[in-house]
């Protein structure tokens, strides 16, 4: 029998080389596409968040068509001790966000502790997504010191001027659009609806400097350094200097339904994303400052310094008067910057100016 005519092929199969090769070549594109992938997505993400601000104004705006003012940002009846004023213009535009079964449980002569849902859930801890930015890592539920449930952050702030908020013993309002007792017509903004700005990106769970009289007394900080000094109000000892006890760690924008100037506002003392530094206990901040907290004094002014700040790098968002929304460049000049949040101080300038 003659011998079968047969041989074994070789394998066609890759080498060792050859498929690390292959990774290699795999990896090199993954690392030349992630950027871009990074990029449509912090665009998506921007484009959210411009969409955003643009419902918060047109809440806004409908909040003025129905009842001919713009909403205060805290109402405060000094006789009465408050009686629950302290709602913030966030709040005061629910049932123009489409969340009318929300705004259903407010009672406005009662703090917004006692507004509890048909399910009984409070009101306070109600994630508001056109209030939250996407790109927030911190997107998630406020605890009290006992770790239970507390309130929902925001992102979102409307403009209360360059510095000073609101002077209690004379009721009288600060420059810019929102302010306790503040019930402003379209005709008190004299220097254009278009150049006056109606609300910004904030982050949340900022720390937050309370000084009391030694801001309350200033005209306005010369520079970011000049916050860590102005007091040593609530320390402890003498071995406490600048920010004594009065640092409060991430309580900043965590509260949406409160209409406190550090909480659902922003002044534009400092340019957009300013780093205002402030080194205490071992560890270094990235402050806010409220000389005081609106309703707590009949007398003490309220200043403020609380810097509108993004997650969008290089920017700030930030809505008009009018309604309409754009991105301003860190790099704005600060006398621009300020300018576009007084409602009558005689600026004609714009965000691009």
């Amino acid at each position: 029998m003659a011998a079968s005519n047969c041989r074994i092929s070789p394998r066609n199969a890759f080498t060792l080389v050859e498929l690390l090769v292959v990774i290699a070549i795999i990896g090199i594109l993954v690392a030349l596409l992630l950027p871009a992938v990074q990029a449509a997505r912090e665009a998506s993400r921007r484009t959210q968040c411009t969409n955003h601000l643009k419902q918060i104004a047109l809440a806004v705006h409908n909040y003025q068509t129905s009842h001919r003012v713009f909403p205060p940002s805290f109402c405060w009846n000094r006789k009465l001790d408050n009686l629950g004023g302290n709602w913030s213009a966030l709040a005061r535009t629910l049932p123009y966000l489409e969340e009318a079964n929300l705004f259903g449980s407010i009672d406005f002569t009662r703090g917004y502790d006692d507004a509890v849902l048909s399910d009984g859930t409070r009101l306070a801890i109600k994630r508001i997504a056109p209030f939250v930015c996407p790109s927030d890592p911190n997107d998630t539920l406020h605890v009290d010191d006992e770790n239970e449930p507390d309130t929902f952050p925001n992102n979102y702030a409307v403009n209360m001027g360059p510095w000073r908020i609101y002077n209690p013993s004379d009721n009288s309002s600060g420059q810019g659009a929102f302010h306790p007792n503040a019930f402003f017509s379209p005709a008190r903004f004299t220097d254009g609806l278009s150049k006056t700005l109606l609300a910004a990106d904030v982050k949340s769970y900022t720390p937050l400097f309370r000084s009391g009289a030694a801001a309350a007394k200033l005209s306005i900080p010369p520079e970011v350094g000049a916050l860590c000094g102005l007091g040593d109000n609530g320390a402890d000892d003498e071995t406490s200097p600048g920010m004594g006890l009065n640092l409060q760690q991430n309580v900043g924008h965590v509260e949406w339904v409160d209409g406190k100037s550090h909480q659902t506002g922003f002044t534009t003392t400092f340019a957009p994303n300013s780093v205002v530094p402030c080194h205490y206990n071992g560890f270094h901040y990235d402050i806010d400052l409220a000389s005081g907290r609106e309703g707590a004094s009949l007398s003490e002014p309220i200043n403020a310094a609380i810097t509108a700040r993004s997650y969008h790098p290089g920017i700030v968002n930030a809505a008009m008067m009018d309604g309409s929304v754009r991105s301003v460049d860190d790099g704005i000049e600060l006398q621009v910057w300020r300018a576009l949040s007084t409602r009558a101080g005689g600026e004609v300038l714009g965000a691009t100016d």
